[in-house]
């Protein structure tokens, strides 16, 4: 199934693409995408399910790399600098190794291609366990997620998902129940059979563990140029936690 994604757009320059992480969405990137708008021209998608963006029941790497490639051709895009976060990341290391032609640098944040532990499940379930009817306010819903999700800035990103139907009733923005049901999907490893062989950054939090120093030799089998960066102050949200030395980086 044809997807057109929901995107924001900011900036004049040559095309840099932003894919977000699992429950983000192009808000999570605003600030940095005007920032870097100075100097490209940047497309802030929201992946399938997410944000805006339309809902499937079918959500992997494969699809959502389907979906990159059609908003490429909707955009009249050749080439572009590629740069995802985390679930993104995934999607954009993917989506270079697949289509290499088009993709001229890649920047990875804070993610590697390897499998990953459910961190996130517990997040997933604390969501489908509320039953929006209930609830007035985003404050209500910041409240009740509280006992399950005990970091007040996790909650404002969860938050970030919640809207209000024509009828003024609450409401998750996402697919929750696909992202749910397909978030053992998300974790798997990549295993393309070839490599990417271009300018590639990865930039990892000093306070993140998704990045480990041994995940290098894997990085560089799949991706030979690439170069490892660390910003010691920033957790996983690394554009959020270090914007300037970030913004540097690029």
């Amino acid at each position: 199934m044809k997807m057109k994604l929901a995107f924001e757009v900011v900036g004049k320059g040559d095309p840099l693409v932003i894919l977000h992480g699992l429950l983000g969405s192009a808000d999570n990137w605003r600030s940095m995408s005007r920032r870097l708008g100075a100097h490209y021209q940047v497309f802030a998608l929201d992946l399938r399910n997410h944000g805006r963006s339309p809902h499937s029941d079918i959500l992997d790497y494969d699809v959502m790399v389907a979906d990159v490639r059609e908003f490429m051709e909707q955009q009249a895009l050749r080439r572009i600098m590629l740069l995802g976060h985390s679930m993104g990341g995934k999607v954009a290391m993917q989506f270079a190794i697949d289509y290499s032609d088009q993709v001229d640098r890649l920047v990875i944040v804070d993610i590697a291609p390897k499998p990953y532990e459910p961190s996130q499940r517990y997040l997933l379930k604390a969501m489908r366990a509320l039953d929006l009817t209930h609830y007035k306010s985003f404050a209500d819903v910041d409240a009740a997620l509280a006992p399950e999700v005990s970091s007040e800035s996790l909650r404002q990103f969860l938050l970030k998902n919640l809207t209000r139907d024509e009828n003024g009733r609450l409401r998750w923005k996402i697919h929750l129940e696909a992202i749910d049901q397909n978030y053992d999907k998300l974790l798997r490893e990549l295993s393309p059979e070839r490599s990417f062989n271009k300018p590639t950054l990865f930039i990892r939090g000093g306070r993140s563990n998704y990045i480990e120093d041994d995940d290098a030799p894997l990085i560089r089998q799949m991706f030979p140029q690439a170069e490892i960066a660390t910003l010691p102050e920033a957790g996983h949200w690394v554009h959020v936690d270090a914007p300037e030395e970030f913004f540097k980086r690029l």
